[in-house]
């Protein structure tokens, strides 16, 4: 298999107006703008896409529109993240009898596992499948921390070969690279710019829902170009969106940002609540500062 790299978009899943179901035209509509906007991969299911709150049924629709609309065009890796390991077993099993290129995993984030207990849950997860697991660090959600050490040992487990990293200390790209070597590509979750200079090979964006060009550029322009001058003021110029869709209301900046871009995609469902009305009208004004506003209409 190619190796995974680039700016791959941690999907939204839209929802019907009311919220009852998934908004099947929406999500094909943003699986093709996405590609064609130039991502380099897709990750629906994940934290962004609301997999803790949805149903078995809604998941396998999300899974299998997503895997038919980019008919192989970018890789579309799914989250499989469970608390019972055999969930995230089938869950993986699942993903990959549908067309998956790889899944992403959330370790267990209620149960507190310890390393040992960390290492059984992606050991049975790999050996099960014979996709990529890009296991995925973000302790503030998880209430699990895959430090630099632990990632070295998972990096053992045959098929676990990326990570993507989600907290604000870059230096950890640095110490996973050093301590995995080749066993081990990690993909940036929040400091994508910051990560590319110290080996990221990728970043799991969620600006990437609003501005998959631009989010796919930023990669490029270090990965394949070096250019730190047209990469830092591009990074500038993505800032304020990167900031709205970072901390808590990163469903809710995203999927009202969507909407005023032309797609409307619902609202988050509980116990998330719609970004407020004086949040909303600064993210228009951000928008519309990007010549965002109506582009998708």
């Amino acid at each position: 298999m190619t190796a995974l790299r680039g700016t791959y978009t941690v999907l939204i899943t839209p929802f019907t107006a009311d919220g009852g179901a998934v908004d099947v035209p929406a999500l094909k509509t943003l699986v093709n703008w996405q590609i064609e906007q130039g991502i380099h991969g897709l990750i629906p299911l994940g934290s962004t896409g609301e997999f803790l709150s949805m149903t078995a049924e809604e998941r396998a629709q999300v899974i299998e529109i997503c895997v038919t609309e980019a008919a192989g065009r970018v890789p579309v890796l799914i989250g499989t993240g469970a608390e019972w390991t055999r969930d995230a077993v089938a869950l993986a099993k699942e993903a990959e009898s549908m067309g998956a290129d790889g899944v992403m995993v959330i370790p267990p984030y209620y149960s507190s596992p310890t390393p040992d207990e960390l290492f059984e849950h992606y050991r049975r997860i790999g050996e099960a499948i014979s996709l990529p697991v890009m296991i995925y660090n973000n302790p503030a959600t998880a209430n699990v921390d895959l430090t630099p050490p632990i990632v070295a040992r998972l990096s053992e487990i045959d098929n676990v070969l990326y990570i993507k990293e989600s907290t604000l200390e870059v230096t950890r790209v640095r110490d996973i690279i050093e301590l995995c070597g080749d066993r081990m590509t990690v993909f940036a979750g929040i400091l994508g710019y910051e990560s590319f200079w110290l080996g990221a090979q990728g970043w799991v964006a969620v600006c990437s829902n609003l501005i998959p060009r631009d989010s796919a550029r930023l990669f490029e322009l270090v990965a394949d170009h070096g250019d730190k001058y047209q990469a830092l003021a591009l990074y500038r110029k993505m800032l304020p969106i990167v900031r709205w869709v970072g901390g808590h209301r990163y469903v809710a900046a995203s999927k009202t940002g969507l909407g005023m871009m032309g797609l409307p995609v619902g609202a988050p469902r509980a116990p998330r609540l719609p970004l407020p009305e004086a949040d909303a009208e600064a993210l228009r004004a951000d928008l519309a500062a990007y010549g965002l506003i109506d582009s998708l209409a």
